[in-house]
């Protein structure tokens, strides 16, 4: 069984496209494309599952047609609109340099002044041009490069240099 600490949400499936079992995919992130992956895995009714991709093609910057193996007809390609994509954190390159802020879902954060853990990942706000870590207190953390001093991806930590008082808003 496929667990959710073992995947990250890469985006969602919008609507079917034609009638042999194309979907639309909306992504933030094209590590499906850069890691050369067979499959992707998709939420459905609360289940990961695997679906193996036969091709895709990319439609824009961040929407791509996919046709899935065995999903031959329009109606079921429609079963998997508004599916979460996730992608199995295992098939990432260790030396991937094009890692990307939503990897870090799930990660805890850690003060580098004090070692202290500052919560968890729950999401990032990339509405403003400053990208922030939203945990899951709801607390917003900056996500600036500069502010990182390390990611351990096999403790799932990244540790942070907090501007002072930055905890305190």
């Amino acid at each position: 069984m496929i667990k959710k600490e073992d995947v990250y949400k890469i985006g969602r499936i919008g609507k079917a496209h034609g009638v042999k079992g194309e979907v639309s995919f909306n992504f933030n992130d094209d590590i499906f494309d850069r890691v050369d992956a067979e499959y992707l895995i998709l939420e459905v009714d609360g289940i990961l599952v695997p679906f193996f991709m036969e091709e895709y093609r990319f439609r824009s910057d961040n929407t791509a047609l996919v046709k899935f193996e065995d999903i031959d007809t329009q109606d079921r390609a429609r079963e998997l609109t508004n599916c979460d994509v996730y992608f199995p954190r295992n098939l990432t390159d260790d030396n991937d340099e094009e890692l990307t802020y939503t990897f870090l879902v799930g990660f805890d954060i850690i003060d580098d002044q004090s070692g202290k853990n500052i919560g968890t990942i729950a999401n990032i706000d990339d509405n403003t041009m400053n990208i922030l870590f939203e945990l899951e207190d709801g607390r917003l953390i900056p996500a600036s490069e500069e502010l990182i001093t390390d990611i351990d991806k096999d403790n799932k930590t990244i540790t942070i240099a907090l501007p002072e008082g930055i905890l305190d808003l």
